[in-house]
């Protein structure tokens, strides 16, 4: 029985995923950083056990009937763990904000924002001062009724709908009719209704054309269905709906982002005509505060923002409204994101930038005794911007509360007070503590990753700079900061595109297209997910699922019962347990609280039903194969070279700690990004090729960068181009050209502020990136 002062979380027998009976000690009100190489156990440890284990004793605190749905959800497999205080998550969440949500929303200073309008704001004469929720775009009383708040509207033409007139209805004309059945039953209830399919698009009336295209009109027809051979059909009552209603309803409801994308084609979005963009009735943008309506203020960087604030004056009311406006924007103008404005919308941010976003809310909440537990908080941020996390981190701490950070960084890791470095390796080969305690003591630990990169001070080794095979050149670029900005990249070498957050670094790289010259095959890698719900996974991207579904076919037993390859698949009816509908787990609601998952209670979690589990290939089931990490696959499917080709590319970019089957809801960005550079590794590209990625080392140990640059290096040495968007200051110096943006983020950046080798880059006083490469290159930090 731990005492009551006993200043530290012990946890005791945590076996969560990969880890192996860990016993861990680790003091509370302190900055203890969790680290080691990707997939040793870190985000279990800290995540998966002790975030975990809090949040199930919040569970168990409250009603009943929430206590007998908390235990279908399991909880973490650990044996005890004493001393843990309430815990507050800050996650790098993977799940797709909605487009409503905003920096604003996301911080709740569009709460303040809108209160300072409704009880500090210039009314027209006349007018009644109104609630705060009439200034919200998100609410009825304040949303524009024209586009619902959204400021945007999309609309359809006939030239999107029909891009080849020359053919007919029959052939397919409407090109943004459903396929499969539902386009036949279009094409029948027209014929039906006394419309020409078989006569070219462009000789009907325009008339018809109109009324096939927009109606709203939903007529019921009896159809009679063309007799084909050996098929006998019914006439049925099919009902029509027009194109213009299909696209608009599948864009606004469907839950399938092929289908959405695929009606996006057919669609062009702008601005409302009514609110020009600003997405709010007219009595609200007749509202102004220090001569700007709320529309105007909410398009203003945060530094701008708060420049207007702290001159605005107003009387009493106003300066108390403005006071605490100031006091909320500070933190985030602090952590590096003061070139944002409220109405950028969440999707649009970095899973960093909305985390560094939380992190500024918290600072303001003022809880006490609380662990908050970080997901890498320095993802995505330039070093000069990490000395102002380390303070926002430390006042966290000095405000009473524990603070336990997931993290790779190593002057994170150098700050703080007590380091866990979990390993030696990932997967099966990780999962044990190696070290706990303060930082320094690492140093007499040999089978730490972590070790050599924390303490090695010697200089980046010197390597000869390739020399440019021809150069790409970008004029005039001019988007979001970018100002008619010139740029040029070398080819047939490895370029970093540095800068502080909200430079333009990513702008820029995306004005390369493959139509500009000398580009030849671009090929884009970046961190978005691999699927947006947990049927995507490792194997079902890649392609290796459709190779073992039909090693499957090929078995004795599966021959026998005629099995084909959709009887192996989690996606259809057939093979797949029918309860979770092959998901492996279902949904528990919680009323009050957000649902959660618990595994299937009829296929516990297999996703297959019995009868498709008795066939084995190798002496395993279909489930237990996709259970198998990518480095024991590589080994059990060694003499299928179609299956080797892809888990070999895997393996070589440090992702053999991941299972087959893991869910794409599960992958960190990182992760989702390597996943794709291995499955364009795999593909042997003869052809010139030009390789696009944004922060390749997020998520990633300084050891697993290692492997990741010799892939990148080696695609180079291979004839091919790469252009990274990198923090990562070993990772710069170590490219053949730099191109830093700057000087600063938002409207103090958008310039190429310096170009050239990184030793140029680095013996020059322009831009925030010099110094700390100047330091890399010495090997002063070997930092990130």
């Amino acid at each position: 029985m731990q005492s009551p002062s006993d200043p530290y979380v012990r946890v005791r027998g945590a076996r969560e995923h990969n880890l192996r009976g860990v016993d861990v000690d680790v003091p509370r009100d302190c900055l203890a950083v969790f680290t080691g190489v990707s997939g040793s156990g870190k985000s279990s440890l800290a995540f998966g056990t002790i975030y975990a284990e809090a949040q199930r004793r919040y569970f168990e605190s409250v009603a009943p009937y929430a206590r007998r749905l908390i235990h279908q959800v399991g909880a973490p497999r650990v044996g005890e763990i004493s001393g843990l205080p309430p815990a507050v998550s800050l996650e790098q969440r993977r799940s797709a904000p909605s487009s409503r949500s905003s920096v604003g929303t996301v911080t709740t200073l569009s709460n303040s924002l809108r209160m300072l309008f409704s009880r500090a704001g210039h009314y027209p004469a006349g007018a009644e001062r109104m609630d705060s929720d009439a200034f919200s775009p998100n609410t009825a009383a304040g949303a524009c009724p024209a586009c619902q708040g959204l400021g945007r509207v999309h609309r359809t033409s006939e030239d999107l709908l029909v891009p080849d007139p020359s053919l007919s209805i029959r052939e397919g004309a409407i090109a943004a009719w459903p396929g499969a059945w539902q386009g036949k039953n279009l094409r029948d209830v027209l014929d039906a209704l006394g419309y020409d399919v078989d006569r070219p698009w462009g000789e009907l009336d325009q008339k018809d054309r109109d009324w096939i295209l927009f109606t709203d009109e939903q007529p019921v027809v009896t159809v009679h269905p063309v007799r084909e051979a050996g098929r006998i059909q019914r006439p049925y009552q099919g009902t029509y709906f027009s194109a213009r209603r299909y696209v608009m309803k599948t864009f606004a409801e469907s839950r399938s982002q092929t289908l959405r994308a695929k009606a996006e084609r057919f669609l062009t979005a702008a601005d409302c005509p009514v609110c020009e963009g600003r997405r709010l009735r007219p009595e609200a943008l007749a509202v102004t505060f220090a001569g700007r309506t709320i529309a105007e203020l909410v398009s203003l960087p945060l530094t701008a923002l708060a420049a207007l604030l702290a001159e605005a004056g107003g009387g009493a009311t106003a300066d108390v409204l403005t006071g605490d406006l100031l006091s909320r924007i500070a933190p985030v103008v602090e952590l590096g994101l003061g070139y944002l404005t409220l109405d950028r919308t969440a999707p649009t941010l970095s899973a960093g930038e909305l985390q560094r976003l939380r992190l500024a809310t918290q600072l303001r909440s003022g809880l006490f005794g609380v662990v908050y537990v970080l997901d890498e908080p320095s993802a995505g941020l330039h070093p000069a911007d990490t000395e102002a996390l380390l303070t926002v981190l430390d006042r966290l701490k000095e405000a009473g509360n524990s603070v336990f950070v997931v993290e790779h960084h190593l002057d994170v890791m150098r700050h703080a007070d007590w380091l866990v470095d979990v390993g030696p390796l990932a997967g099966e080969h990780g999962g044990r503590v190696l070290h706990s305690g303060p930082p320094a003591g690492l140093a007499e630990v040999t089978a730490s990753a972590t070790r050599r990169f924390l303490f090695d001070r010697s200089p980046a080794p010197r390597r000869t700079v390739r020399a440019p095979l021809r150069w790409l050149e970008l004029t005039g670029v001019t988007r979001h900061n970018l100002r008619g900005v010139d740029a040029a990249f070398p080819l047939g070498v490895f370029t970093a595109v540095t800068g502080v957050s909200g430079s333009g670094k990513s702008t820029l790289v995306d004005a390369i297209t493959e139509q500009l010259p000398g580009v030849g095959r671009l090929v884009r890698v970046d961190q978005k997910p691999i699927g947006r719900t947990p049927r995507s996974n490792l194997a079902t991207y890649t392609g290796l699922f459709d190779v073992v579904r039909k090693l499957f076919t090929q078995t004795r037993e599966a021959k026998a019962r005629g099995y084909r390859a959709g009887r192996f698949s989690f996606n259809v009816a057939g093979g797949r347990c029918e309860t979770c509908q092959g998901e492996g787990f279902v949904s528990v609601e919680l009323l009050f609280l957000p649902s959660t998952y618990a595994p299937c209670p009829d296929c516990h979690g297999a996703r297959y039903n019995p009868e498709t589990l008795e066939v084995t290939h190798g002496g395993r089931n279909i489930a237990e194969v996709l259970d198998l990490t990518v480095e024991a696959a590589a080994e059990a499917f060694a003499d299928t070279p179609s299956a080797a080709r892809s888990l070999d590319a895997l393996l070589d970019v440090g992702l053999g700690y991941l299972r087959l089957g893991q869910p794409a809801t599960e992958l960190s960005g990182g992760e989702a990004q390597r996943i794709k550079l291995a499955t364009e590794l795999q593909r042997r590209r003869r052809e010139h090729t030009l390789y696009v990625l944004d922060e390749p080392t997020t998520g990633l140990h300084p050891a697993d960068v290692e492997i990741l640059l010799r892939q990148l290096h080696g695609l180079v040495d291979a004839g091919h181009s790469v252009i990274v968007v990198e923090h990562d200051m070993s990772v710069v110096a170590g490219a053949d050209w730099v191109l830093d943006l700057g000087p600063g983020g938002g409207d103090e950046g958008g310039h190429v502020v310096a170009a050239g080798p990184p030793a140029e880059i680095a013996a020059t006083a322009a831009g925030r990136t010099a110094p700390y490469l100047a330091r890399a290159l010495a090997g002063g930090a070997r930092s990130r």
